[in-house]
């Protein structure tokens, strides 16, 4: 793993540990990386709690509870969407019962992409648990990633940390 990676993970990890909070992660085009950077800190048992791969819209649907009308049919957004990838994050968060996570949706190359969606569009989503478990927060937003596969799904993961570093220093 990378120093930069490496770096944003043990500093996420400290924050997570620090409030005694869990993370759960729901990864559609990094396809796991989120996750296993974070727990390849040791000590992450006490602070990540679950890491779902949703690749496909069904996996979406099922394990997220993101809506089908998010994902299919005319007027849908589609998978690489800020719609869906809020509701990946709130999914996440409740599928997990953790305090807080990060979601991602994109398209990483080399093929894929459109006019509307090119290569190295990437949506990611964070959730966050309020005083009642009801209160959520949750923000997305949209990247564009330049480069191969490789190098998308590796900014998307460094941006996804980053996100969660965030959120977690103003909470």
């Amino acid at each position: 793993m990378s120093t930069v990676l490496e770096d944003l993970s043990a500093q996420c990890g400290e924050l997570l540990e620090g409030k005694g909070w869990t993370v759960a992660t729901a990864e559609s085009c990094t396809g796991g990386w989120i996750a296993q950077c974070l727990t390849s800190i040791s000590g992450s048992s006490a602070w990540f709690e679950t890491g779902l791969v949703t690749y496909s819209n069904e996996a979406k649907q099922r394990l997220l509870q993101v809506p089908a009308s998010l994902l299919n049919g005319l007027g849908a957004p589609g998978a690489v969407s800020e719609e869906v990838v809020r509701a990946m994050a709130e999914g996440a968060l409740f599928a997990a019962s953790s305090n807080i996570s990060v979601a991602t949706s994109g398209v990483a190359g080399p093929t894929g992409g459109s006019t509307e969606k090119p290569v190295g569009t990437v949506w990611l989503g964070w959730a966050l648990r309020g005083e009642h478990y009801q209160d959520l927060r949750v923000d997305a937003k949209l990247f564009h990633f330049d480069g191969d596969r490789e190098s998308v799904r590796k900014q998307a993961v460094i941006e996804s940390i980053r996100g969660l570093i965030e959120l977690l220093q103003r909470a």
